[in-house]
């Protein structure tokens, strides 16, 4: 344990985020998705939620405020417009930790592409289907520095 960090960040997934640079994306699945298969690094969560996960990571990581968008959601069933309860989760740990940032739907094959060629997955315990989200790292500015 140690102070100021959420104790559900282990020391892999600090090691990982501490790791990863400005533009780095980041995936936490669902415990259905096939992280093992498509990681790149994989750090496992199982037994925790995907929201929860989320809480976590960006209680100690930025998201990326040089880009339009720094997060991302699956489209479910199809639908892009479908509002799933865990994405509607997701959005509101966004707004409280990471203000002015929106949730975008990416369709099908090219969000669980992004997955793929993301710098690592979280694999949670999520039982819930489309319980997968993707996060762009952004920077921590210099002290005394405005965004």
């Amino acid at each position: 344990m140690l102070k100021g960090i959420d104790p559900l960040i282990g020391p892999d997934l600090l090691m990982t985020l501490r790791a990863m640079g400005h533009g780095d994306e980041i995936a936490i699945v669902d415990a259905n998705y096939p992280a093992d298969a498509h990681a790149r690094r994989l750090v496992r969560m199982d037994g925790h939620s995907a929201p929860a996960i989320l809480d976590a990571v960006l209680s100690l990581m930025p998201l990326d405020a040089v880009v339009e968008e720094a997060a991302f959601r699956p489209c479910a069933h199809g639908d892009c417009g479908r509002l799933e309860k865990v994405f509607v989760e997701f959005a509101e740990v966004i707004a409280r930790r990471e203000p002015g940032f929106r949730l975008v739907p990416i369709p099908g094959e090219p969000f669980y592409d992004r997955v793929r060629a993301a710098y690592a997955i979280i694999a949670s315990g999520e039982r819930r289907l489309y319980g997968n989200i993707i996060l762009r790292k952004g920077v921590i500015q210099p002290e005394g520095a405005s965004a």
